[in-house]
């Protein structure tokens, strides 16, 4: 496996990516909501093939108002689309940044079990060949792979 993730990130830079984030996160904190699983399943999706019939139709309430149900808030559609197209952009941004920081993660997490899988191997290995020291690394390493076995019926009982 090629070693793709050849570098260290300061520690200073991770300090001020945090404060950043920690800033975003107050500074959006107020206007963000919660849905509930339920929620989230039942609401309306506004997908990208979606935004524009949306965006024509707060068009329309304003140059044909006379086709809008009563029952239908001109001024909440408007201020809902307003927050559409302020949070997009912004959602866009946090997505790259998270394929990102996924990808590399991946890729360090992916590096660093190859390598402390060819340690265990040679551990492995020097215990086999009675090497001073290396049992009780490898019996403490071993605990990794060891599989739990599920619990009887009578246990569960």
């Amino acid at each position: 496996m090629e070693n793709i993730v050849d570098f260290i990130i300061p520690d200073e830079v991770i300090t001020d990516v945090q404060t950043k984030l920690a800033e975003v996160q107050t500074a959006l904190q107020p206007y963000l909501i919660a849905l509930t699983p339920e929620e989230r399943r039942t609401v309306p999706k506004m997908s990208d093939k979606t935004l524009p019939f949306v965006e024509k139709t707060l068009d329309y309430t304003t140059s044909d108002p006379q086709f809008a149900p009563p029952y239908m808030d001109k001024q909440e559609l408007a201020n809902d689309m307003k927050v559409v197209g302020q949070l997009v952009p912004l959602l866009r941004m946090v997505e790259q940044l998270n394929d990102g920081l996924d990808d590399t993660l991946m890729a360090a997490g992916g590096e660093s079990y190859v390598n402390a899988l060819g340690y265990y191997s040679s551990v492995k290995q020097a215990t086999k060949m009675n090497v001073p020291g290396a049992k009780a690394i490898f019996e403490d390493l071993k605990k990794r792979f060891t599989k739990s076995r599920p619990a009887s019926n009578a246990e569960q009982a």
